[in-house]
Parts: C-alpha cells; structure tokens; sequence
C-alpha cells in the first residue's frame, strides 16, 4: 500500500487549546495509519494574511501571472503534493478565525484555485472544529448548516472529490459539558485521521 499525504491548515492562536489536542489525536490517527501529514500553524508561522494591492488586482482582474508571493506559492505546492487537505480551527463567532479567512483570501488565488487551475482535485477535503455552543443550539439557529455551505459549498467545492465537517462541541472552558465530551471528541479526531484514506 502506497503512503499517502495529508495538508492540515492549522488555526489556533494558543496551544492551550482544546483545537490543538485535536490537532495532535488526528495525526497520532494518520500516523498509526501509515500515512504521511504536514502542517501548516498559521499562527507559528506567521503567514501573513491580509491581501496586498496587488494580490486583490491580480485576482480582481482574473490576471494569471506568475507573480505570486513566496509563502502563498509554498501553501500551493503543499496541496498539490498531498492527496487531502484537513482544516483544524475553532468556531469564531459563527466563522473561521480571520487568519484562516484570509489564507483563503490568498492561497485560493485565481489560476490556482478557479479560473484555468493548476490545483489537483484531491481526494478529501475535512473541516475539523471546534465550537463552545452544543450541535443542537448551532443547529437550531442555522449557524452549523451556513458554516457548511461556506467551508464545504464554497471553499471546498469542487476542488475536492469528498468532503467532511466535523464539529467538537460544547468546548469552552466554562461550560460543563466540556470535560464529559473531552475524551469522546478525541477519540473521534484519532479515527478520522487513522481512516482519513479508507
């Protein structure tokens, strides 16, 4: 069996964090698979994700130039040698964290990810976060069903064979639940990332 690759984008601002457990239970997952992962921490590196004058008229224009910034063509070739791209973020405030939104903004350019794109279809595409409300009340607002159609309708789109948003709720600190699903969610991050290729 061929080893295999997965892209993990991973946005959180602190390691203190429930979203980085998860991060470590899903590659523990892949790794006792026998696949391969990178990570890219936004955070820790520091990527720059506000767009520059250039970048929005390069793509506002649907100009496919070969000018692009060196982290932005580093995030790009990282997908286009792996087989699944994984996002790992905490829900802010109905949406991903702004770091996240912005690596879009930039690494999603144009003749990259749409218009004539150089960006392999893989195979998966997963969204993994966590959020401090519980599924029943992210439900019955409707905030679960638009955080998918943007992650999964939009961003993901066609540019992934299968895709898959898993939420860990009840999460923040102060709520009660969070240590009795603790161990529940982890679990469940380790079997996504062990049968990530199955």
């Amino acid at each position: 069996m061929s080893v295999r690759q997965a892209f993990i984008v991973y946005c959180h601002p602190s390691d203190d964090s429930f979203t980085r457990h998860v991060l470590d239970a899903f590659t523990r997952g892949i790794a006792d698979s026998g696949n391969g992962y990178i990570v890219s921490d936004l955070y820790r590196m520091g990527f720059r994700t506000d767009m520059t004058e250039k970048e929005y008229l390069r793509d506002a224009y649907y100009k496919n130039t070969p000018d692009l910034a060196d982290d932005v063509l580093a995030e790009q070739e990282k997908i286009n040698a792996s087989d699944a791209v994984v996002f790992i973020y905490p829900v802010f405030w109905s949406e991903a964290p702004a770091k996240l939104v912005g690596w879009f903004d930039r690494v999603w350019s144009y003749g990259f990810a749409y218009g004539d794109k150089t960006m392999k279809t893989l195979d998966r595409g997963l969204i993994l976060c966590s959020a401090g409300n519980s599924i029943e009340n992210l439900e019955r607002t409707g905030i679960l069903e638009s955080m998918k159609r943007v992650m999964i309708g939009d961003r993901l789109k066609d540019r992934v064979k299968k895709a898959e948003f898993i939420v860990f709720d009840n999460t923040s600190r102060e709520n009660e639940m969070r240590e009795t699903y603790w161990d529940q969610h982890l679990k469940k991050a380790y079997e996504t990332g062990r049968h990530l290729f199955e």
